[in-house]
């Protein structure tokens, strides 16, 4: 269940065995946009300034600012002031202030999803489930051998709703890693629709979590943790 959030400062505090994820709403009144684009870098209004579409330019300055935002509440630190590095494969992490508290944004449509913990890797993803011309075709160049087999078991009425929750599942695993889309065909998840989350094959030792997260309408969302016995915590961000 998706809850309001919560009350006292307290509980933004994170513990070794919590996850925190946030829903985040990408249409927001022009004044809270203009709030959220004044955390940005230099760097980030360039690159929010690239894209073609007005809609694309608000849904990055709101996902980049609300992370910005979390992540200086979480930290005690002003959000204009936190510095990013990217890894090779370009995975974000935070470099001042330095620390272990790690993150990971995903937005789709009119919803992004942030999530936070410490001393561990995560990866998160949501996508908008619709219509695509071909999704057989889809399947066979983005799933596993063994996932695109039991994609074309399923009925054609499930198609959309299991290419989606495969791909999500895949998305929030690679981007746990931060090893890319190379490993696609590495690893296997679960993705038939009313199946658990569940990662069936992947590569080393069995350290990752993948599961799935409350119900949301015409969307599909999961999360890749790694680690296990963790308390994953699910909150609205409700606009000031």
């Amino acid at each position: 269940m998706w809850l309001p959030p919560p009350a006292e400062l307290a509980e933004f505090r994170l513990g070794p065995a919590d996850v925190h994820v946030w829903r985040v709403p990408l249409v927001q009144p022009a004044a809270s946009v203009a709030a959220l684009a004044a955390t940005l870098s230099d760097d980030e209004r360039a690159r929010a300034a690239r894209f073609h579409f007005e809609r694309d330019r608000t849904s990055y300055t709101i996902a980049r600012g609300t992370l910005r935002t979390l992540l200086g509440r979480y930290l005690a630190h002003p959000p204009a002031q936190l510095a990013f590095g990217y890894r090779d494969k370009g995975k974000p992490y935070l470099v001042a202030p330095a620390g272990d508290l790690g993150f990971n944004l995903s937005h789709s449509g009119q919803l992004a999803l942030l999530a936070f913990c410490r001393g561990r890797e995560l990866g998160v993803d949501i996508e908008q489930r619709r219509p695509l011309s071909d999704l057989l075709s889809l399947a066979r160049t983005s799933f596993s051998p063994n996932e695109y087999a039991v994609f074309c078991r399923l009925p054609p009425a499930d198609h959309v709703e299991a290419f989606f929750a495969c791909w999500s599942r895949k998305e929030a695993f690679i981007k746990a890693t931060g090893e890319g889309i190379s490993q696609l065909a590495d690893f296997d998840v679960s993705l038939a629709p009313g199946e658990p989350a569940r990662l069936l094959r992947v590569p080393g030792e069995p350290r990752w979590l993948l599961q799935d997260l409350p119900a949301i309408p015409d969307y599909a969302a999961a999360l890749v943790i790694e680690g296990l016995q963790l308390r994953v915590s699910c909150w609205d961000w409700l606009l000031a």
